[in-house]
């Protein structure tokens, strides 16, 4: 393993170009088959393909949108117990993220009001919602 590989910030992964982690919210967790899938309102900046123009009520480009984690093998979360990482992901809490950060290949770190909730599995892909 390269030095390259530790303590990546969400900023330098490129699934996450023209995004704002910080300024996104959790919504819920949940496991299918073997993938974490994290349900989020995701910032778009204005750079993003799928930017629009906010409404005049809104302030944002807020877009609905998943995280998922490939081929989960753990997570863990402060306060949370369980035997399966899908037990495990029902109980994580929602709210604001702080960070993201790959800590080294397959190993990543996301950081919110949530707690810190550490996650062993392949490397994350964000995905818009369709309509």
């Amino acid at each position: 393993m390269s030095e390259a590989d530790d303590n990546v910030d969400w900023r330098q992964l490129r699934e996450f170009a023209d995004v704002d982690l910080v300024q996104s919210y959790v919504l819920s967790w949940r496991v299918e088959s073997d993938t974490l899938v994290v349900d989020i309102d995701v910032f778009l900046t204005p750079d993003h393909p799928f930017y629009e123009k906010p409404r005049p009520a809104e302030r944002v480009c807020i877009r609905p949108a998943i995280i998922e984690f490939p081929l989960c093998d753990s997570i863990s979360a402060e306060g949370v117990s369980g035997e399966e990482v899908s037990d495990i992901a029902k109980k994580i809490a929602h709210g604001p993220i702080r960070s993201l950060r790959r800590l080294s290949s397959g190993h990543y770190e996301l950081g919110g009001e949530f707690g810190t909730v550490l996650i062993d599995a392949e490397r994350p892909i964000l995905r818009l919602k369709g309509p």
